[in-house]
């Protein structure tokens, strides 16, 4: 899924992100010249990934492509969370991931392996492109332990659950959420004996008569450990400290990132919060309650495509809306960002034959120096997708330069304009009653009767198809579509 690095841009416009920690808009200044280290909280594979979830990967994903596209060396790095990571968030009761083999009397190797292809396939069908690396949480226990030994005299302190972080031994805990503050929050494990409610656990140890799944010999007893420990440990291993970027979901910035901070501060022995920027994408809010994973059919890429909404969609959708903002889902909304995907690539597809050649055009550069001048803006991709369009439908203008235009814009955005056609995106919904060849054998027999001035047939096998869920588009090459509205 790696896409062709996109040509670098040339204007000098300075890349501005907002970064949570000091809640400001700062300039992009790389800790290497030249690169841009990122690193991306990844899922708990204990279940399928909703669609909110997954606007944190598009999001992501459009930040490195803008640091491509602006010219900088990527390394980024999703882990997979396969350990560690509780029923609740604020370092409160089961691993996921044992819940979940528990409850289905399976390995939990298994379970891991099927949603972590799950996530992948999503990945995929979302056109992210693929990290340099993706980090398993197992296979860096050993080193996990290492990290917890160098910080345990100064920052931690043992209980019978486990070793916990002493969050006062390290400077400003929490003003990445802003803890302590009205505007702040935090949900906390009640565990006796903690010396702060903001402790946190470092290392889980397995309760005596139980045994887990997956677990661990260390110094403070067999067990696993805790959810914020591998995120440190797996972002210094691979981009050393300090890196660049940091991401994640908002829910995040409360409680996850935090401790990830406080980890660094402890290990680095200084103020440094690991990363330089933190960056955080807001909600998708779906207001009917199935986005959770407790609904049943919860919302997912796969039950969009079920639906008969090609997974493209749903990331054109994410991108109308600025990351930082929250954004509501409904099946009406989702088909006009299907609606417009679709204008895009049959405009795009009369240049799709053309070779790319440098863009002189004036109307085509100042294009593109409004696109830099919006993406650089805190990747303003809402106001990016408007100037995609007003190249995309441009008329009388050279198809080369057209061509490289429309190419440089969505190695950004992602939409896969040039490669994927107005035919892919008729997705066959899962609750069709009807066949493919069926519909075109119906539509040949309604030329004929068309043809023969028989008109009444000809409307009631328009007719027929209207009701088998099939929008017959007469004067249109591609002959008819599935109609799509709220399931």
């Amino acid at each position: 899924m790696t896409d062709a690095p996109a040509p670098s841009a040339d204007s000098g416009t300075p890349l501005k992100l907002f970064n949570s920690l000091t809640r400001s808009l700062e300039e992009f200044q790389p800790v290497h010249p030249g690169e841009a280290r990122v690193y991306s909280c990844g899922p708990t594979v204990y279940n399928y990934p909703h669609i909110g979830n997954m606007r944190a990967y598009v999001f992501a994903d459009t930040l490195g492509r803008t640091l491509t596209y602006k010219g900088y060396k990527l390394t980024h790095v999703i882990n997979i969370t396969d350990v560690g990571h509780l029923t609740d968030d604020a370092d409160a009761g089961e691993d996921k991931l044992e819940k979940a083999a528990a409850e289905r009397a399976q390995s939990i190797w298994d379970i891991a392996k099927h949603y972590t292809e799950a996530y992948w396939a999503d990945v995929k069908a979302l056109n992210i492109r693929q990290p340099a690396h993706w980090s398993i949480a197992t296979d860096y226990v050993p080193a996990m332990i290492e990290f917890a030994k160098a910080i345990a005299d100064k920052h931690c302190y043992a209980l019978e659950g486990g070793l916990y972080f002493d969050t006062t031994s390290v400077a400003d805990y929490g003003r990445l959420a802003r803890h302590g503050t009205d505007e702040g929050e935090s949900r906390i494990d009640p565990v006796d004996g903690k010396r702060a409610p903001a402790d946190f656990a470092i290392w889980r140890k397995t309760p005596a008569g139980e045994s887990r799944q997956m677990e661990w010999d260390s110094p403070w007893g067999r067990g696993a450990p805790g959810w914020h420990l591998e995120c440190s440990v797996m972002s210094e291993a691979l981009l050393g400290f300090p890196f660049d970027i940091h991401t994640g979901g908002i829910d995040h910035r409360e409680i996850h990132h935090p401790n990830e901070i406080a980890q660094n501060q402890a290990h680095s022995c200084s103020s440094d919060s690991g990363a330089r920027m933190w960056m955080h994408n807001n909600f998708l809010v779906e207001r009917s309650g199935k986005m959770s994973k407790s609904s049943g059919e919860f919302l997912r890429v796969q039950l969009l495509i079920d639906k008969g909404y090609h997974p493209l969609a749903y990331r054109l959708m994410c991108l109308q809306a600025h990351y930082r903002s929250e954004l509501e889902f409904s099946w009406e909304g989702l088909g006009a960002p299907l609606t417009r995907l679709k204008r895009l690539v049959m405009a795009a597809a009369s240049i799709r034959d053309a070779s790319a050649d440098e863009p002189t055009d004036r109307r085509l550069v100042d294009l593109l120096v409004k696109f830099e001048a919006a993406i650089s803006d805190d990747l303003n991709t809402a106001v990016a997708l408007t100037l995609l369009e007003d190249a995309a439908a441009m008329k009388k203008i050279d198809a080369g330069q057209k061509r490289a235009v429309l190419e440089t814009m969505d190695a950004v955005l992602g939409l896969q304009l040039l490669t994927v056609s107005r035919a892919d995106l008729r997705v066959r919904p899962k609750s069709a009653t009807i066949t493919e060849a069926e519909i075109e054998a119906i539509l040949a027999r309604r030329k004929e009767a068309r043809a023969a001035k028989d008109f009444a047939t000809s409307d009631t096998l328009r007719d027929d198809l209207i009701a088998a869920g099939v929008e017959v588009m007469d004067g249109d090459p591609l002959g008819w579509d599935w109609r799509l509205g709220e399931v």
